[in-house]
């Protein structure tokens, strides 16, 4: 790359857009930020306009390439949000359907079906996933279901599936590529972890048709090159597709055994590296860590959270919060403690170590003298607690302790003492809120 170029960094999440441009040597030129609709049909569906997250990608590169204007990209590189699917034309590119959230309960039946049929075990074998509609084979389902002729149109090589990285290589590349990496793939429990590819007996278990699907790279694979796209110009390489969760791990370096890192969004991850995939009994996902241009797949254990930031936001704007985060972080700095007060932020069901996806959200131990601050306290502390019983589960798991974190938690642990119980704080007057 060029002195006078850099590369355009993607980072697409469920809730914002990010880009960045950054050079050679790691500094960052120019950043933008665009926020993204979420909609909720139905209790405990989540989805969104595959056309908003397009739009918000390109928002986000035209703002950074306007801020930089003698920079020339060299490369683009994506990061996205997982486990979401779309459904699109394959002659015009015109979705069929809506993004299907990661957090979307709506393949709820199916996976059901499967697990009545005793299939689980089966499918944690193959694809080192449990059966969960979070995955994206149930929701891709549902999709070809509720398209008229779905399933014969996807089979013809007309409808295109793919988890978000796909959709946006393919708007990127006007439609000529239509691939994803192994690391989205081995979120959608449709791939043979062993094997790295589509699984046939998978494929007709979900009633996927193949011909739909993209083709399986490298995380670090040059996926095609991009159209003119305003100040986007035409021919420069898509050089990287990874998931977000999987880009994390690679970023902070954790690449030996029990390194751990945790990301924290609307929902949160926390994985380990390992040396071969294993199957987890209790609760835990094996998934392709990355993959790199040797064609060597790289493995971890993950434990996902669907709601950690996504339960500071619900209850800023159930409070009625201009901005949810800043407030109810104000709000919890009032209290020494939540006064008993527990929320369960089990909105649309609870993930890892739990996977149960008939839980719904919880809001408990309150009593006359309850105040927003506490239950704002609550909120972050449910943060805490999800995170910690993963934790606890990957550490008595992994086959390398990550003694660093043990250590930290058990020195904290050693410092904390329970705050005395003086009554209840007030509550914050209007002007504070």
């Amino acid at each position: 790359m060029n002195a006078d170029s850099a590369i355009v960094a993607i980072d697409q999440g469920t809730t914002n857009t990010k880009v960045l441009l950054v050079a050679s040597d790691g500094t960052i030129l120019a950043r933008a930020s665009h926020s993204l609709g979420v909609q909720y049909p139905r209790p405990a569906w989540v989805e969104q306009d595959p056309l908003e997250v397009w739009r918000s990608v390109r928002a986000g590169i035209e703002e950074c390439l306007a801020t930089a204007p003698g920079i020339r990209p060299g490369a683009v590189a994506i990061a996205n949000q997982r486990e979401s699917i779309l459904l699109w034309e394959r002659s015009t590119g015109a979705p069929a359907g809506p993004c299907v959230i990661w957090q979307c309960q709506r393949g709820v039946d199916f996976c059901e079906a499967l697990r009545a049929c005793g299939l689980e075990q089966e499918v944690r074998e193959r694809t080192g996933l449990t059966v969960d509609p979070m995955f994206s084979a149930s929701k891709a389902r549902w999709l070809l279901e509720n398209t008229p002729h779905g399933f014969a149109r996807a089979a013809d090589g007309e409808l295109r599936l793919g988890t978000v990285d796909s959709w946006l290589l393919w708007q990127l590349t006007g439609g000529a590529e239509h691939a994803c990496d192994y690391t989205n793939a081995s979120r959608t429990q449709l791939l043979n972890l062993a094997r790295l590819n589509w699984d046939s007996e998978l494929l007709d278990l979900f009633g996927i048709p193949l011909a739909a699907l993209p083709s399986l790279h490298a995380s670090s694979h040059v996926f095609g090159a991009t159209i003119p796209l305003g100040r986007l110009p035409g021919g420069v390489p898509i050089a990287a597709l990874i998931g977000d969760s999987h880009a994390a791990l690679f970023g902070h370096a954790g690449f030996e055994q029990g390194d751990v890192k945790a990301t924290y969004g609307t929902g949160s991850s926390l994985m380990t590296p390992i040396e071969a995939p294993v199957i987890s009994e209790r609760g835990l996902s094996t998934t392709v860590a990355w993959a790199l241009a040797d064609g060597l797949a790289r493995y971890a254990l993950e434990g996902n959270i669907y709601a950690t930031g996504a339960a500071v936001q619900w209850l800023g704007e159930f409070l009625g919060a201009a901005d949810p985060g800043a407030q109810i972080e104000l709000l919890a700095g009032r209290v020494a403690d939540s006064a008993g007060v527990y929320l369960v932020p089990a909105f649309t069901g609870l993930g890892a170590p739990h996977w149960n996806d008939a839980a719904r959200g919880l809001l408990s131990g309150v009593t006359r003298g309850t105040t927003a601050a506490h239950a704002a306290r609550a909120a972050l502390e449910a943060i805490a607690f999800q995170v910690r019983d993963v934790f606890d589960l990957m550490a008595a798991e992994s086959a390398a302790k990550p003694q660093a974190l043990l250590e930290e938690f058990d020195a904290l642990e050693s410092q904390w003492t329970p705050p005395e119980r003086t009554g209840f704080e007030p509550e914050p007057t209007a002007a504070a809120s």
